[in-house]
């Protein structure tokens, strides 16, 4: 078993199929379709992880996008307090269906993390966090950084202690960390594609035992 390695995998997209999930608590949080709104505030929350120049919370970043998401679609609402309520949310998201075998399968072969822009305190809720190690959980709270800053990446390897391994799904992600100089593994899923102007990984993988299997 390869404990110098360190494999991390992104919660919110490579392990937890986030859209189905945060649609469906918008949905039930203000009332009306949720697509459409977690697309807004998915985005505006991305751009809000890159472009602040100094760390705060993830639950701040997702308070400021709500906001934003908010005027943009034309709901009325309170967002600091539905922020809350979203967060909270997230026991509830789905996991994609190879994860819960899939990740003790890849621990056979080396030590599994998650590298992450999330709080604690919000991963902690996820259904991913009674699969893996805490101390190999690398969120943005503990690194102080935020995807695709290279620093985010690059204090993950320094705590792998070993070589690092990053299993990403979104496009930013992925040119973040290559851009970063790390080695990654480009796990497919539903909805997610790669920016045709941006880096392209090596290796690719359809599911988890594929990545497994690519490490071995």
């Amino acid at each position: 078993m390869a404990r110098s390695l360190l494999v991390t995998l992104d919660l919110f997209s490579a392990l937890i199929d986030s859209r189905t999930g945060g649609s469906a608590a918008l949905a039930r949080i203000t009332g009306g379709p949720g697509e459409r709104l977690y697309d807004v505030w998915d985005a505006a929350n991305k751009a809000s992880q890159r472009d602040l120049a100094t760390w705060v919370p993830f639950a701040e970043h997702c308070r400021r996008a709500l906001t934003a998401a908010y005027a943009e679609v034309g709901i009325a609402r309170d967002p600091d307090a539905d922020t809350g309520r979203l967060l909270d949310s997230v026991g509830g998201w789905p996991l994609w269906p190879d994860v819960p075998e899939g990740v003790p399968a890849l621990a056979a072969r080396a030590r599994v993390g998650v590298l992450s822009n999330v709080d604690d305190a919000v991963f902690a809720r996820t259904r991913v966090a009674p699969l893996v190690d805490d101390a190999d959980v690398l969120t943005s709270e503990r690194l102080r950084a935020y995807k695709p800053a290279p620093e985010i990446y690059l204090r993950a390897r320094e705590r792998a202690g070993g070589r690092l391994v990053h299993v990403a799904t979104s496009a930013r992600d992925v040119r973040g960390a290559l851009a970063a100089g790390i080695d990654v593994v480009r796990l497919r899923r539903p909805g997610h594609r790669l920016d045709p102007e941006g880096a392209t990984p090596q290796v690719e993988a359809a599911d988890l035992p594929e990545v497994a299997r690519l490490l071995g």
